[in-house]
């Protein structure tokens, strides 16, 4: 497994198009690879997500089992004449001796953008229908209820600055809300996504289920860039 960071130019016009654009930002990543075709219907998952810093710079993240070309990316969204041999304009790490050193109990700083949903019926009788969760608290619930099967489990507050009236009894933030709304290529529907960013504290309960999560992704819309969980040591942001 690798795990890619690749700086996104944002002043350039086909960077704000794969901001935009969740299905052109998929077919970008996806176009790294060049051992995975088009036509591949048992593809290995390819997981990515957008961070927006405070500093309003714009990372690409990607965890793919293969090492990923973005040559392209950088000539259309990045800074190609910065480019070296050594500095590509994008950073490759190998995350296998990352994911096998997890071990139980330890804690992390974690940072994941999902798609929380639930299915709904509207009436007796019609079929579910996924909806999405629109607010913080049962957005955070969504997450809380991951955590077993998850691998992982989110680390409470103190007990002096738990707010248990309003559900906030753990360490982390919902933020970042975005509605991913784009129409739906080859069809006449449009997709409408809503993608919410975590930012907390986990300690690892399960490493094997926590590495499948790293891994495969958690919840839907991961052709979106919904899924892609991340760590740092609790020092670090």
């Amino acid at each position: 497994m690798f795990l890619t960071r690749f700086r996104i130019n944002t002043a350039r016009s086909q960077a704000r198009r794969l901001l935009s654009s969740p299905q052109s930002t998929h077919a970008a990543v996806m176009s790294s690879f060049p051992d995975l075709l088009p036509t591949d219907t048992d593809t290995p998952r390819v997981l990515w997500r957008l961070d927006r810093t405070a500093s309003a710079q714009v990372h690409l993240f990607i965890a793919s089992p293969s090492r990923p070309d973005l040559t392209h990316l950088v000539e259309q969204a990045g800074w190609p004449a910065a480019a070296t041999d050594q500095a590509r304009g994008w950073t490759t790490y190998d995350y296998a001796p990352f994911l096998a050193g997890l071990d139980k109990g330890s804690t992390w700083n974690f940072r994941l953008t999902a798609n929380p949903v639930h299915s709904v019926r509207n009436k007796d009788g019609a079929p579910t229908k996924r909806t999405a969760h629109l607010t913080p608290r049962h957005q955070l619930a969504w997450l809380l209820q991951r955590q077993e099967a998850g691998g992982f489990r989110i680390i409470d507050k103190p007990a002096d600055k738990q707010h248990t009236e309003f559900g906030d009894t753990h360490q982390v933030a919902v933020s970042d809300q975005r509605t991913l709304d784009f129409p739906k290529r080859g069809a006449k529907d449009r997709v409408s996504i809503k993608a919410v960013t975590y930012d907390g504290r986990l300690e690892i309960t399960d490493p094997d289920a926590l590495r499948r999560l790293l891994t495969k992704g958690l919840g839907k819309a991961k052709a979106y860039g919904c899924g892609l969980m991340t760590l740092a040591p609790t020092g670090e942001q």
